[in-house]
């Protein structure tokens, strides 16, 4: 067991999607839980890797190869953890705002909230107002992510927050919102319960919802597309 999971924090740190994938359908055939190659496998590198990026040891093009790696393990986990209720920490909606057509941000987010052990339901890039609040009354979920890569899609960030107070669902869901133009003073400005200022930074922030604290995690690195 421990040489197989080894050899699959290898493949993360190297980026290599199909060795991992490989490694992945190995451990199961072995007899390795999914949510140990979870927490032993997956988890422990990607935190590290979060911690080189915010120390400047390693890049974002580094970071993608991982994460891709780890979303090829996840692949071959997810038919597991969704017959498997009791692996889901929470059911977590995630979208980018009407107008913005960027993802790799959201996407990194909803690769390690997955990984995390969370139920991510992605719902795309240029999604408006209306369907993000559709998405929370249909699922109910613990946290809704908000992603805006734009200055000029900002204020859609600001109409999603209005119109779950409009339609009383505000208090039924935790709103964390994240992108390049964001800041911890707009979060703050339109209530959001948590800001992230990168991928990894989300995974605590979400972490502390779950928890009932504010998570405010804020450091100088962003995510562009």
């Amino acid at each position: 067991m421990k040489k197989i999971i080894m050899e699959i924090q290898e493949g993360l740190i190297e980026g290599d999607a199909q060795f991992v994938k490989e490694k992945t359908e190995m451990a199961l055939a072995c007899g390795i839980k999914a949510k140990d190659i979870i927490e032993q496998g997956l988890l422990p590198i990607m935190k590290s890797i979060g911690q080189k990026f915010r120390a400047g040891e390693i890049f974002i093009p580094d970071v993608l190869m991982s994460s891709r790696a780890m979303h090829a393990s996840l692949y071959v986990l997810r038919p597991i953890l969704t017959n498997c209720r009791k692996a889901s920490k929470g059911c977590i909606v995630i979208g980018t705002v009407a107008g913005d057509l960027h993802d790799i941000g959201k996407n990194m987010v909803s690769m390690m909230l997955e990984g995390a052990g969370y139920t991510v339901i992605d719902l795309g890039i240029d999604i408006p107002v209306s369907d993000f609040i559709t998405a929370v009354e249909q699922h109910n979920p613990d946290v809704l992510a908000i992603s805006a890569l734009l200055t000029t899609t900002l204020s859609e960030i600001r109409e999603v927050v209005e119109f779950l107070k409009e339609r009383g669902l505000r208090s039924q869901v935790k709103v964390i919102i994240g992108g390049g133009p964001v800041t911890p003073e707009f979060a703050m400005d339109i209530e959001a319960d948590a800001y992230a200022a990168n991928s990894f930074c989300a995974i605590e922030a979400v972490e502390d919802l779950m928890k009932g604290r504010v998570g405010f995690f804020s450091v100088t690195e962003h995510f562009h597309d």
